[in-house]
């Protein structure tokens, strides 16, 4: 059975919050995963911890902060990417992510070699 757009993106979502889980330790609140031309992108809401959100007060905690959460997410990119060319059968050319330490949210964008959403 061929899957669809919609169907491709909720496993999107549901590997990468079970990937936080084992790889992170804890999941985002919400995630939500869009598939649009050769790129995903990946919304994942509440990332940061109370402990976090309160380092964030001054602009030393902040970019401390947002350097240790880079370089967490950095060290699983390989996997990321095979886990995405995976599920979609559709290689990842790069991959690109950055944290809002004030909304808590990180965007993960996989740009594709090919235009997935085409295929739906």
């Amino acid at each position: 059975m061929k899957k669809t757009k919609g169907s491709l993106e909720a496993e999107i979502s549901r590997a990468l919050t079970q990937w936080e889980r084992d790889y992170l330790g804890r999941g985002s609140v919400s995630v939500k995963t869009d598939i649009l031309r050769d790129m995903i992108i990946v919304s994942l809401k509440g990332v940061l911890t109370p402990a976090e959100y309160s380092l964030c007060g001054t602009r030393e905690g902040l970019l401390s902060i947002k350097k240790i959460r880079c370089d967490l997410v950095e060290s699983g990119m390989d996997y990321l990417k095979s886990l995405i060319s995976t599920l979609t059968e559709v290689e990842v050319a790069s991959f690109h992510t950055d944290l809002s330490t004030n909304t808590g949210e990180r965007i993960m964008i996989f740009k594709l070699t090919s235009d997935l959403e085409k295929l739906f």
